[in-house]
């Protein structure tokens, strides 16, 4: 008898589905996250000020992803139009200790968290007398210890509320399917709680892809990916020594171990943006010995959402679209026009890195390297697509 074929088990990421993803900053009140989203978005939203809660409504502004891939190839087509990737940011209100029993601004500011898809959590590591800290004085672990209870302890609420109402449900008793669907819930929904209660964050928890599917309707703080952005003096910044950063290291690697650290000056982001000219800002960072940090950023925080690009070339457009990784053909072909996943046929591609090693895609094509694909194919990151689709239906 042949062996009988393993059918590999397709992992379900958590959190929502879709490639329209957003990313909250997140931190304790006066750390820097209004300034630095004014930084990172190039905008006047946000209210920067010396006071807690000076953002009550969380401010919302895209951010244009950089990208070499994207440069390089406007400068090979030079089309009539140029549409780069962006990431959708949120300024969200200051947390404070209680938060989660509705202290402050509490309960407005956690479902603030929920609406997004993954943190920037911002912690603050320079010291200005000038700017009062909530705590007193400058602490970083201690106030990642706040931030990380605090959302913790919210998410116990929110599942013990989903437990309370299961087992309301699996009282009933009996032994038809649903109820049988409703009890491995009840299970899932308890092992979390479990896990929550043991002090452990939910996207650090090992789920099966039917676990996956009962956490991610509930929107959990904790099961969102993490990026954390250490503020530092622009003096540290330049410098990269501070002596707070082995302590969040060794914070990190105990609570949060592989989630991405980065140092930056959330001042100097603020001063580079007053340069009119990119050559000034390059000219400026140069003389200092840096370079801005927010493009690692942004780079980052894709990277942590699994999103992907590809992109669709022509001297009509260039544009890079965004996907989630993992997304066959025709869901990407969804992403330009409904219509296109609908009535999808084949997609001819190759890849960008192919383009810039032979130069044109007459040589790409001559050289075997474009092919022809069918709904099965996995777009992967950096793909040049063609979409054939049908008529829509009317």
């Amino acid at each position: 008898m042949p062996p009988k074929k393993q059918v590999k088990e397709e992992k379900i990421p958590l959190g929502r589905p879709g490639n329209s993803l957003k990313s909250g900053i997140v931190g304790l009140a006066n750390v820097g996250k209004s300034t630095l989203f004014q930084a990172i978005t190039k905008c006047s939203l946000g209210n920067p000020a010396n006071f807690p809660y000076a953002t009550i409504e969380p401010e919302e502004a895209r951010v244009i992803v950089p990208d070499e891939r994207f440069d390089w190839l406007c400068q090979q087509y030079k089309p009539k139009s140029e549409v780069p990737a962006n990431l959708t940011v949120y300024d969200i209100a200051g947390l404070t200790r209680g938060a989660s029993t509705g202290a402050g601004l509490g309960n407005a500011f956690l479902s603030h968290i929920r609406a997004v898809d993954a943190i920037f959590q911002v912690v603050r590591c320079f010291d200005d007398a000038e700017i009062i800290h909530v705590e007193g004085d400058v602490d970083p672990v201690r106030d990642l210890d706040i931030i990380s209870e605090e959302l913790r302890i919210k998410d116990i609420e929110f599942v013990e509320k989903a437990h309370e109402n299961l087992t309301k449900q699996t009282r009933r008793g009996g032994q038809s399917l649903e109820m049988k669907k409703l009890k491995e819930e009840q299970a899932t929904v308890e092992k979390i709680l479990e896990h929550l209660k043991a002090g452990k964050d939910v996207r650090k928890g090992e789920w099966s892809p039917k676990e996956v599917e009962v956490i991610n309707p509930l929107f959990l703080l904790t099961a969102k990916p993490v990026v954390y952005l250490v503020n530092l003096s622009e003096k540290d910044y330049i410098r990269q020594k501070n002596k707070n950063l082995p302590k969040i290291a060794a914070w990190i690697k105990e609570h949060a171990e592989g989630d991405p650290i980065i140092p930056i000056s959330v001042s100097f982001e603020e001063r580079l943006t007053r340069f009119e000219t990119d050559a000034e800002v390059a000219k400026e960072c140069e003389s200092l010995g840096t370079k801005s940090a927010l493009p690692k950023v942004i780079i980052t925080m894709r990277k942590a959402l699994k999103l992907a690009s590809f992109f669709t070339t022509g001297t009509d457009e260039v544009r890079q679209w965004t996907i989630r990784e993992g997304t066959k053909a025709p869901q990407a072909a969804g992403v330009i026009h409904t219509d296109f996943e609908k009535t999808f046929i084949q997609v001819i591609v190759y890849n960008y890195t192919a383009l810039k090693e032979e130069g044109d895609e007459a040589t790409v094509k001559a050289k075997g390297k474009v092919m022809t694909k069918g709904k099965e194919y996995v777009v992967e990151d950096g793909d040049i697509l063609l979409i054939k689709a049908g008529a829509a239906k009317s």
